[in-house]
């Protein structure tokens, strides 16, 4: 795209030394400026460590042909003066990446907890009736469900890692997208000219606290997703979450509105619920109308989960019954309450929240054998909301029979200190195993579990990785069990 094509079509302030540059070829989009290729456009974001706009001398010295800043800069090179580059980064790569997500169909999905499973669900369903979905989110991107995983650094990527992964998606001719949206990737403007055609909101609860800091600020950015959705368009809403009433509030009257529930009367509900050691089976009542549901998956969370899925089968117009079967032949999402070995039974989840430790703790329990007992591991992460971890602790206490509290990623904070705020949401910690170290925690565990018990250990599921200080070291909670307790 020509440079003067591309600022014809956003918004900006002021133009410096554009002159010799207006019939330039832009060749991309970067905001790091030790990534520049030549021809790229710099945008000089202002970071929580670096200001983009002292790094301007050596974006260009890499082959950046000019510079979007937010104030004139003491440079012979073009620039493009905007209000705000954390704002206008995402039109900027939108325009240049030629609206992509115009083309496509776009469905986010937001929430707490279970965003991964539900975007894994909505592409099978997609794919059952014949169409073509692209996924994008925490494990990273597949353009298929055969795909494998290509990888991401954050739920939600970067705009324009993501304007470009849509352009990409359109490339392959596939017409639709579901993606998780995190409360970070609205507030910081990675989804904003994003054209999203349906919203799905999983549940609401503590998390991301370290960020937003109130309960207040954290609906207010996941309400961002509901409110720019406009006729034609739909949103999925979960009717048991305590803020349903006000993600409803916010959405257009002109778009069109389905919940899903247990606890409320709903648009799809489930009743009847029985959990097993082969997974959930409920009735599920759409519109009036009942369907026998069996599912592979287990625990309460996996019903909300499957809900959320037919509620949005629903709102594409898919056939309900082939929806619900296609839902039954899926067992679940990598580290998502995966059981890694049997006997004992050993579960391995992404739950790092008080309400997700709590729904795993619960499944478990349904699961757990007569006379087995119910272990759970678990930290929390370093440089994250800290109010969290006394109140997982007394989660733990409360519902497993015996508790490992071990690091999470602890970062550039003290694992003992974040254990120490954990032992604080204890009433007793007698019985209460205290090691540091995750692999010998994981051994802890094999030391004591029994044939009939349930291991369960929670907090990073599908990561290969733990961040210990500055150093990221190899770690998976699969490979581990299966290395400790069964040799492998």
């Amino acid at each position: 795209m020509r440079l003067r094509n591309l600022i014809d079509e956003i918004s900006y302030l002021d133009l410096v030394n554009l002159e010799e540059l207006d019939d330039e070829e832009v060749e991309g989009i970067t905001y790091n400026s030790k990534k520049v290729q030549p021809g790229d456009i710099f945008i000089c974001i202002t970071g929580e460590h670096i200001d983009g706009h002292e790094c301007a001398e050596e974006a260009l010295d890499n082959g950046a042909i000019a510079c979007v800043v937010e104030r004139r800069l003491s440079i012979e090179a073009p620039q493009i003066v905007v209000e705000s580059t954390e704002e206008s980064i995402a039109e900027i790569a939108s325009v240049f990446y030629t609206n992509p997500s115009r083309k496509l169909n776009v469905i986010g999905v937001t929430g707490t907890n279970g965003k991964t499973t539900v975007t894994h669900l909505i592409q099978k369903l997609y794919e059952a009736f014949n169409q073509k979905c692209a996924l994008i989110g925490t494990l990273g991107h597949k353009f298929s469900s055969e795909d494998s995983y290509h990888d991401a650094k954050h739920t939600t990527p970067q705009a324009p890692e993501l304007q470009k992964l849509l352009y990409n998606i359109n490339e392959k001719c596939i017409d639709n997208v579901v993606m998780e949206v995190s409360s970070h990737s609205l507030v910081q403007n990675r989804v904003a000219h994003v054209d999203f055609n349906g919203a799905v909101l999983t549940n609401l609860t503590q998390d991301h606290l370290d960020f937003h800091i109130t309960m207040e600020n954290y609906f207010k950015a996941k309400a961002m997703l509901f409110s720019q959705l406009v006729s034609g368009d739909f949103a999925v809403i979960n009717n048991d979450d305590t803020y349903a009433e006000r993600f409803l509030e916010v959405i257009s009257r002109s778009v069109s509105k389905y919940t899903y529930g247990i606890a409320t009367n709903s648009d799809v509900m489930a009743k009847d619920i029985v959990f097993g050691s082969e997974g959930a089976s409920f009735t599920c009542v759409v519109n009036g109308k009942e369907y026998k549901t069996n599912l592979a998956m287990n625990g309460m969370f996996s019903v909300y989960n499957v809900l959320a899925a037919i509620t949005t089968a629903l709102a594409l117009g898919f056939d309900i019954e082939k929806s619900i079967q296609v839902l039954e032949g899926i067992s679940g999402v990598a580290g998502r309450f995966e059981v890694i070995v049997n006997k004992p039974t050993v579960i391995v989840d992404y739950a790092h929240t008080p309400d997700g430790l709590e729904n795993v703790l619960k499944a478990a329990r349904e699961i757990t054998p007569k006379g087995g007992h119910l272990i759970c591991i678990f930290g929390c992460g370093g440089d994250r909301d800290a109010t969290k971890r006394p109140k997982m602790g007394a989660i733990a206490e409360k519902l497993a029979d015996k508790v490992i509290v071990t690091s999470d990623n602890p970062r550039s904070e003290n694992p003992q200190q974040i254990i120490t705020d954990i032992l604080a949401g204890f009433k007793k910690v007698n019985n209460v195993i205290v090691e540091a170290d995750r692999e010998l925690a994981i051994k802890e565990a094999y030391k004591i579990a029994n044939a009939n018990d349930i291991v369960l250990v929670a907090g990073k599921g599908h990561e290969d990785y733990q961040i210990l200080g500055n150093e990221t070291i190899h770690f998976d909670d699969r490979e581990k069990v299966r290395e400790i307790f069964i040799g492998e």
